[in-house]
């Protein structure tokens, strides 16, 4: 079911924005070579304790798991895109890393996404976070009133297309509210004018996604991290958005 929030409720879920914003941009500074994945999850399961939130992740056990989750925060190296499932890893120069995050603050939840070089990047992989970049910039400015779904997903499409990358629709953005994940799901390819009209009140999270070489996945056999086919790197971007009569809004905007 497709929900829509009043203002006062919009208003209700800045703190969780605000505080994903905080965490996110907290992990991207502490990320360095020698540093592991588990104490990245721990820095966050602390920030989560000390803030008196939710962790979204922890119990999370959809149809696509093998597993509950078991931890707070998503940390997909290299060649795993989505999911990443922490594990013991030192952080190597030149990974590059993407980190998932939500949480409930107060009942209200947000969704976030950054894709950052540690230590000394690749110019491919700066080139592959900048796009993925841009297609959420294009993604969020088609979140408009009178818009629809499908104008989303072609804006994203559209920066994709434009550069040679291939676009996987399995996995993409999603409503947002009491819960993680809800409808409408919003696929990073799509026809413009087409599905669920975009109204006042509508919070999704917008979520492009790609690849270097190809828009083919499988799932570790941890049951949860997402690799490509070709062992190619990706990246990963998120944001929460409400649509208002004056433009998208960003939840999780990030200082």
């Amino acid at each position: 079911m497709i929900e829509h929030r009043t203002p006062a409720q919009i208003e209700q879920m800045r703190p969780a924005g605000r505080f994903v914003a905080e965490v996110l941009t907290k992990l991207s500074e502490v990320a360095d070579v020698g540093v592991d994945l588990i104490e990245l999850d721990a820095l966050a399961h602390e920030m989560i304790k000390e803030r008196g939130a939710e962790s979204c992740y922890i119990d999370y056990h959809p149809s696509f798991g093998a597993s509950p989750f078991g931890k707070v925060l998503c940390t997909s190296v290299n060649d795993a895109v989505l999911h990443g499932l922490p594990h013991p890893y030192k952080l190597q120069d030149g990974d590059l890393l993407s980190l998932d995050f939500a949480v409930k603050v107060e009942g209200w939840v947000c969704d976030s996404a950054v894709s950052v070089v540690v230590g000394t990047p690749r110019e491919e992989d700066l080139r592959l976070i900048e796009l993925t970049t841009q297609a959420l910039d294009a993604g969020i400015a088609a979140a408009t009133v009178g818009n629809k779904i499908g104008d989303i997903s072609a804006a994203i499409a559209g920066v994709a297309r434009g550069a040679g990358l291939k676009i996987n629709t399995q996995f993409g953005g999603h409503g947002v509210g009491r819960t993680m994940h809800g409808d409408p799901h919003i696929a990073n390819d799509g026809k413009a004018g087409r599905g669920y009209p975009l109204k006042p009140g509508l919070v999704i999270a917008i979520e492009p996604w790609f690849l270097h070489t190809t828009d083919e996945i499988f799932t570790d056999p941890d049951g949860w991290t997402l690799r490509s086919a070709d062992g190619s790197r990706g990246a990963h971007m998120e944001h929460t958005i409400a649509i208002t009569p004056d433009g998208p809004l960003i939840l999780t905007e990030r200082g």
